[in-house]
């Protein structure tokens, strides 16, 4: 069978914005690319470069080749017998959605190779069911800010939309990493009824603020589930996000950890100037991004999935 080749790029992710554990995330202007190559062309099944060059597998256990049989599998189709060939600019285990890059990388570039009939939304949860949590994947497929619920079927219902324009994403990334496992055997079994009611409350609050219906109260704005336990044992972490949100800049820990991220106001360089004083205070690397829109774009090789012409401005044919 003659395979199409096809670029991916998957952006990064930060999840939970504060009190949406689990449900909420947002995709940011880092990138995990991907493209496929005639077998013979490469020795390893996955050659990856950028973060975790010499760290992740090269062979049939690489996340992404392993995501990339799975969808093949789950969509009865047939596995094609191509090479990977990755550029990663997505840090491993700092909390900004590295393996569900990669899941999504996999699963995205199984569809475009092998043309299979399959919705985005279909993408999601499967990408979930992988990761186990929809929070990182359905941002880093549909890009935006996205909140996911189950419904009373136990089915995922997801929902996207565009971060309010005048906000900003900042990340402030320490040197440590953090597993997002051993992050989450830390989380308490049970809760207080008082907690999940002030969670839900501060859940609305911070949706409204990123969609820009009304301004943050960084106060207001920090989770009862999962954030106390998990910043007790990172230190340096809830050092930086009690110290942003005391200024007034809405922070969170970004998904499991130690990445702690924050949303500020364009335009107004108080609030950027404090995140760079508490990261540099810290030693954590601040890095200003942008919202990703796009979310997971795929391009031919040779050729622009969207525009439908012979080049790509659109990022994966020309950055792989």
């Amino acid at each position: 069978m003659t395979v199409r080749h096809h670029a991916v790029r998957v952006p990064a992710t930060t999840a939970n914005i504060g009190p949406g554990f689990d449900a909420f995330g947002a995709a940011v202007s880092r990138h995990l690319f991907a493209r496929s190559r005639d077998r013979h062309e490469q020795g390893d099944r996955v050659v990856t470069r950028g973060e975790g060059a010499g760290e992740v597998a090269a062979g049939d256990d690489n996340l992404i080749w392993r995501c990339l049989v799975r969808f093949c599998d789950t969509f009865e189709v047939a596995v094609p017998d191509v090479a990977v060939e990755v550029d990663n600019e997505v840090p491993l285990e700092r909390g900004l959605g590295s393996s569900s890059a990669a899941i999504v990388a996999g699963l995205a570039l199984a569809r475009a190779v092998t043309e299979a009939a399959v919705g985005d939304l279909q993408l999601v949860e499967l990408a979930t069911e992988i990761e186990g949590h929809p929070d990182n994947v359905a941002p880093a497929v549909l890009g935006g800010f996205v909140a996911c619920v189950p419904d009373v079927t136990g089915r995922l219902v997801t929902r996207r939309a565009q971060p309010a324009p005048r906000l900003r994403p900042v990340a402030l990334v320490p040197t440590s990493r953090q597993l997002t496992s051993e992050a989450r055997d830390v989380l308490p079994t049970s809760f207080d009824r008082r907690d999940m009611a002030v969670q839900a409350a501060r859940a609305g609050h911070v949706v409204g603020g990123m969609l820009g219906a009304w301004p943050v109260a960084a106060a207001a704005s920090g989770d009862v589930l999962h954030e106390p336990a998990r910043l007790e044992v990172m230190g340096a972490t809830g050092a930086v996000v009690g110290a942003l949100r005391s200024l007034g800049v809405h922070a969170w820990l970004s998904g499991a950890g130690p990445t702690a991220a924050a949303a500020v106001a364009r335009g107004e360089d108080g609030q950027l100037a404090t995140c760079r004083r508490v990261g540099d205070e810290h030693g954590f690397e601040v890095l200003v991004l942008d919202w990703d829109l796009s979310g997971t774009v795929a391009c031919p090789r040779g050729g622009c999935a969207v525009t439908g012409g012979q080049t790509c401005s659109h990022g994966p044919s020309r950055t792989v």
